[in-house]
This record gives C-alpha cells, structure tokens and sequence, in this order.
C-alpha cells in the first residue's frame, strides 16, 4: 500500500482504538442492556421527563456502539479496495477508497469529541451561576454580559434555560444568577466554562471614557437524577426563608418565598426564588445542594479541579481562564487551551464551541498550549 494511504489507515486505527478507550465499550455495551431493559418496563413513561432523559441515554450509546462497528468494517472494506486497485492498477478505485478513508476520519473527529462527554454525569442537565468580581459597576454589567452570552449558546444548541436565582446589580447588571441548563450533555459542554472570565473595554460606566478591566466568576455543577445518590443529614443544613428579590411596585412578591439552604460543614449555600412558592423554591434548592456537594466530590478525584476551584476563591487578575478584550484591539483568548478569536462580539453573542471544544481535549488528553501569555 501507498506509504500516504498507508500512513491515513494507521492514523484511523489509532482513532478508533482511542473512540473505544474513552467510549469504555464493555462498560457501555452493559449499561446499553439495562436501559433496554428499563425501557421495557410499561410503567416509564408515567414519569415523562425520566422517560425521555432514558430514551436520549439509550439512543446516544447505542448510535455510538453501533458507529464504531461500522466505521471498522468500512475500514477493512476500503483496504481491501486499495489492495485490489493496486493490484489491478485501477487508479479510480483508488481514489474513492482514499476519499473514503477522509469521511471516516472526518467523522472520527466528530465522535471522538462526543467521546470526550463520558463522566459520571457529563449527560445531565447542569445549574451555572455567574458573579460578578472586582470592577464594581462594571463587572455587574459584565456579568450580565456574560449571563447573555451562555443563554445565546444555549439558544444555538437547543438547550432550555430556566432562571433559578438572580440579583440585580446596585446601578446596572448582575451581582449574581444561577440558571438551569436542561439538554443532554449540557453538564459535560458548560463544565469547560467554569472559573474567572475578564473584560477589557472602554467602560461605558466613566464619564471619561477610560479603559476597564471587570471580572466575573462562572460557576458549574450537574443536576443529579436517580443514578447519583447524595446523603444529607438534614441537621447539617440551616434553612433560612426570605421574601424573594425583584422590581418592586405591584409585583413585589410580599411573602416569604425565597429558600437559603446553608450547609454547615462545607459553608456551602444556596438560594432559590424563582418560584412563587416556598414548597418549589425549598425543592429546587434542595437539589442545588445536593448537585453541589456531588461536584465538590467529582473535584475531588480530579486533580486539576482542586487548583480550579482555589482559582475561583479570588475573582481578580491571576486567576482568569479567558480574557475578553474590546479595546484596543479586538481578540478573545483561553488562557489554559491557547485558543483565540478576532471576533469578540462573535463569542459574546454564543459562539463558543473552538473553546469549548480544546478545553474537552485538554481535559482528556493532557498538555496544553505551554507558556501562554496573558493579553493586556
């Protein structure tokens, strides 16, 4: 065989070795029988929402299985293409198999980034906070900004977005919000995002026109469902009620709806008040809890994620992931991935994916672009 054809087939095989490394494919040839297995049962689709999240689990595995039989048997079957060709001299037969061999390794591509989306809870719908840092005023409105931002990428990838938690900012912005992102894998894409994003612009808060640098915090952490189980002792947790936050005037919400859940131990709190009633607003923040202490323990079997999440504890200069500069000049840049964009407004507006993408990549192969250089 042709050294260049030669050298395409080895590089398809070492992708399709990598896709069932990551896929774990015993691993989720077992889980693929007990989600046929559930779906047998007649009482699943009483709960409709479970129902449809076991249904999307059951079709991703079994597309993905399936992909890789196919992509190895077309592989064997173009080989054999290219031997026959060559031997009978037959250029034309040749150049289909070799054009062949692009599509599979295009479509490798593909599924290898789909790969990538395979922890614990990587599938399920995920609750991301934004709060505004150090830049007073400005950083509220770039928390705002940054609040847009993931909605409008949500929007692109047909996510739902509900509004947990949200605190206006003293003159303009955002303090803080939390949103639930529901789709699957919104968890395993939206992880990437978590830490300090920074602005560079002229501020349109100073009278003279000066240059500001705002940060804001993104904070993610998984919905959990009935295949991740989280003990709370309920004495560990303080339960405050308070009168949920808004515009005021008639629509003030005059009773005490809004839900604080503080847990002791870990200092961790959450607020819920999207909902007029107290008995929604003390669920949902249940279930903030409970996703949030499963994240602190996911970080912990990482070790990246402990240094990620003493980055958050300062949101200032050092501990950025991204820098967004609007002037001077125009350009995005992820500091842990290296990863730029000319088009700032582009990314602001949802496109996110070149980001997100090398921040999966970097997760799960390591490295990194080296010495990055911040930009000013």
């Amino acid at each position: 065989m042709r050294a260049e054809l030669a050298a395409k087939v080895d590089e398809i095989n070492a992708s399709v070795d990598l896709l069932r490394q990551h896929l774990n494919v015993d691993r989720s040839r077992r889980r693929l029988a007990e989600l046929n297995a559930i779906a047998e049962d007649p009482t699943l689709w009483d709960d409709p929402e479970r129902a449809q999240k076991i249904m999307q689990e059951r079709t991703s595995l079994e597309d993905a299985l399936n992909a890789i039989d196919r992509i190895t048997r077309d592989l064997t079957d173009n080989i054999e293409l290219i031997e026959l060709g060559e031997a009978e001299g037959d250029e034309s037969v040749i150049t289909e198999a070799a054009g062949a061999l692009d599509a599979l390794k295009a479509e490798l591509a593909r599924r290898e980034l789909d790969a990538l989306l395979s922890g614990e809870a990587d599938s399920n719908d995920t609750y991301l906070e934004v709060h505004a840092g150090a830049g007073g005023t400005d950083s509220q409105d770039w928390a705002e900004m940054l609040l847009r931002m993931y909605r409008r990428w949500c929007e692109r990838h047909g996510f739902k977005v509900e509004l947990v938690d949200e605190s206006a900012g003293e003159q303009a912005g955002l303090k803080s919000a939390t949103i639930i992102v529901k789709g699957h894998n919104a968890y395993g894409w939206l992880k990437t995002e978590a830490g300090v994003h920074r602005l560079v612009r002229i501020s349109p808060f100073d009278s003279n026109a000066r240059r500001q640098t705002s940060f804001a915090s993104i904070d993610v952490y998984p919905v959990i469902d009935d295949r991740i189980v989280v003990e709370i002792n309920e004495s560990d947790v303080r339960v405050d009620t308070m009168r949920s936050g808004g515009a005021g005037g008639q629509h003030v919400n005059k009773t005490e709806s809004a839900v604080r859940l503080t847990h002791i131990p870990t200092g961790i709190a959450v607020v819920s008040q999207g909902d007029r009633s107290q008995h929604k607003n003390r669920a949902t923040a249940w279930n903030m809890l409970r996703a949030k202490l499963f994240e602190m323990e996911l970080k912990k079997r990482e070790e990246a994620a402990a240094a990620e999440q003493a980055a958050r504890t300062d949101i200032g200069w050092g501990h950025q992931i991204r820098s967004y500069v609007l002037q001077p000049y125009q350009l995005v840049k992820d500091l842990r991935t290296g990863v730029t964009s000319g088009t700032p407004q582009e990314v602001l507006d949802g496109d996110l994916d070149p980001f997100m993408e090398a921040a999966l990549a970097q997760r799960a192969y390591g490295g990194g672009p080296g010495q990055v250089e911040d930009v000013e």
